[in-house]
Parts: C-alpha cells; structure tokens; sequence
C-alpha cells in the first residue's frame, strides 16, 4: 500500500542485518518507521503493539528468529539459543495464533540445520513466510470483493460495510484481511461506505481510518456501541471483521467487542463474516470460549488516552483515578453458530465446511 505516495509493507527486512517497520503507536497523528537490529527489540515491539495484528506478528516473530540467528555463531553450540528467541517470542502476545504458527515453522526447520547454515535459511524463511502472508490475503480479498459487490449487485445502493479493530494492511504485511476485501471492491469500481468502530480502548479504529483515508475509501468513525442502532435501521449492510485465532469449528477470536457486534448482526439479519488467513487457524482447538487464552492487559490502556492537545502535540489524558479496579481483556470469541461465512484463501464456507478447504491441515491438528 502506499503512504503519501510511496509504497511500504508493514514490515521488510534490511540487508539480512536488520528489520524496518512502522510504528503503529505513532498512527494515526505520525507515520515513523524504526530499524530493528536485535531480536529482543522485535520482541519488544511485539509487546508494546508497536507492531500489532496476528498475521502481521507472526511474520515478525519470524524475522525476529533470523536477527537471533545472526548472532548465533557466538553462543553455545546447541540449540540455547534459538529456544530463548523462540520462548520470548511466544510469551510476547498469548492469543493470536500466528506467532505459535510461525515460531513452530521457524523452529522445525533450524533446529535440524548445522549452526552454520541457521542465519541464511532463517532470512530466507522468514522472507517466505512474510510473501505467504502478502499472497493469502490478496486471495482473501479477491473472495470478500466479490461478496461486496454481489451486495451491491443486489441492492443497486453503495455497500454499507462495518468493522471492528484494525484487520487492513497495517496488521499484516500487505493488503489486509478484513480490509482486502474492501481495498479490492473500491479499486473495482464498486461504491461502498465503512463504518469504522473506534475500538477501545486501544483505538484501532483509528488506524482503520487512517488506511481508507489514504486509499480513497468513504468511511465514517463511530462509537464502538453505534453499531448495534446502525444494523437496527438497516444502515449496514455486512459486518466484516479479522481474527486472531479461529478453531476448526469455525469460532472466531478476535479483538473483544467482536462478539457484542455478532450478536446484533444475528438480531439484525445482518451478515457476519470474518476473514481469516489460514495460518490462523487452531487445528487443535476443541473448545474456543475455554482453551483460548484471552490477553489481559495493562490497565493504563483504559484509564488514559492518547492524543493531541490544542497545539497539535502528543498528550495523555487520565479519564479514571488510579485507585479504580480496572479489567482489561483484550479478546472475545464469536460461537460458529453468529458467524455467517469464513472468508479464506481458499474460498468463502459456512464455519461447519471449514475443514473441507484445508483437508491436509485439518487431518494432521
């Protein structure tokens, strides 16, 4: 995608030495870009959200193995040290399943390779992952375009679409997984509008605007509470959301409020799909509302907001006292039975029919 004219992915290794990536604490007010060298600043970034979305974590984990890599020479000859990288990476961000998923493919395949031969086949592993990502949620949005303009086909009025959290490009290496859909349909000609759900306490929605604002794409923010009144006098027209972690049961983890839109969605006779790239996929999971770790954040996250004052300056201001109990869950999950359709890189299936595109992954949890 591009920022001010100049094309970027989310992030991109810098001669095998290093990583660049925005700093999506910066967004929407200032678009910064870092250069990581070390893994541990990976790691960092993981868990600070300056690099955030399941898709596009996992990538980075990968990159993070290959920094780790460069520097193995140096350490012990056994695997000490790519299992330190691979239990810090894990331990970084509980919920999404991309990282388990790529810090496992990154590990199966050095932990068999001589000490010598780790740092170039992790690059180019960690490269190969990153173009996976860029490829499945192309295909993604080529599937949710067409829904779009299906809808539109069958209406004859401009596409009412609302979303929930950030799933557009910046979350993933390119393109998005929710927001391909969207990126896709407007660039074919399709009207369409988006409703974008702020999303506290951490504000994605803001991203989310910030991404169709640079695409050309109309869309309007509104209170994460909105949507439910919106879908009551047929103002949206399809819910369309990412994921972080989905069971092969077709129950869809994603940023928390996601279950209260499903809910309003299925009062409503809304549609309700998410877009969920294979990768993040739980085979083995059996039992989504109690095997899935839910992310517990900090509780400055709810007690003070970011933003600019009068001058156009950074700011912080604290909305509740620090004596007041706060809970923070950062994830809820959505039951099979709320969610309409699967939007992957295979095709459009009702949540049932999920393993019926992926019969190899579903056969071998």
């Amino acid at each position: 995608m591009n920022v001010h004219g100049v094309a970027y992915r989310s992030i991109w290794p810098i001669e095998r030495r290093a990583v660049g990536i925005i700093d999506q604490t910066r967004l929407p007010y200032e678009f910064r870009t870092l250069e990581l060298a070390d893994w541990r600043d990976v790691v960092a970034a993981i868990a600070s959200m300056q690099l955030r979305g399941a898709p596009l974590i996992g990538v980075a984990a990968a990159y993070a193995i290959a920094l780790a890599m460069n520097r193995e020479p140096d350490q012990r000859p056994d695997n000490s040290a790519l299992d330190l990288v691979c239990r810090e990476l894990l331990a970084s961000r509980p919920t999404a399943v991309n990282l388990r998923w790529a810090v496992q493919r990154m590990r199966s395949l050095l932990g068999a390779l001589p000490h010598g031969a780790r740092a170039a086949s992790a690059w180019r592993e960690a490269d190969a992952i990153a173009q996976q990502d860029v490829e499945i949620n192309r295909a993604i949005g080529s599937y949710g375009s067409a829904l779009l303009a299906q809808l539109y086909a069958r209406t004859g009025r401009p596409v009412n679409v609302l979303t929930h959290c950030n799933a557009g490009w910046i979350a993933t290496v390119d393109y998005g997984t929710a927001l391909s859909s969207v990126y896709l349909a407007h660039d074919a000609g399709v009207p369409l509008h988006v409703w974008v759900d702020e999303t506290r306490p951490r504000n994605q929605g803001l991203l989310t605007a910030w991404e169709l604002a640079g695409h050309g794409v109309p869309h309007t923010l509104i209170a994460d509470n909105a949507g439910g009144h919106l879908m009551q006098h047929d103002r949206v027209d399809i819910v369309m959301v990412g994921a972080d972690r989905v069971s092969g049961a077709g129950d869809v983890c994603n940023k928390i409020g996601t279950y209260l839109k499903a809910l309003a969605a299925r009062e409503s006779s809304v549609p309700f799909y998410a877009a969920v790239p294979s990768p993040t996929i739980d085979w083995q999971l059996r039992d989504a509302l109690r095997e899935v770790p839910i992310e517990e954040r900090a509780a400055s996250e709810l007690r003070i907001v970011q933003g600019l004052d009068a001058d156009g300056r950074r700011t912080s201001v604290e909305l509740a006292p620090p004596e007041l109990s706060v809970a923070n869950p950062a994830f809820d999950v959505t039951p099979a039975r709320l969610v309409t359709g699967l939007i992957t890189e295979r095709g459009i299936v009702r949540p049932a029919e999920l393993a019926t595109l992926f019969p190899e992954a579903s056969a071998n949890p």
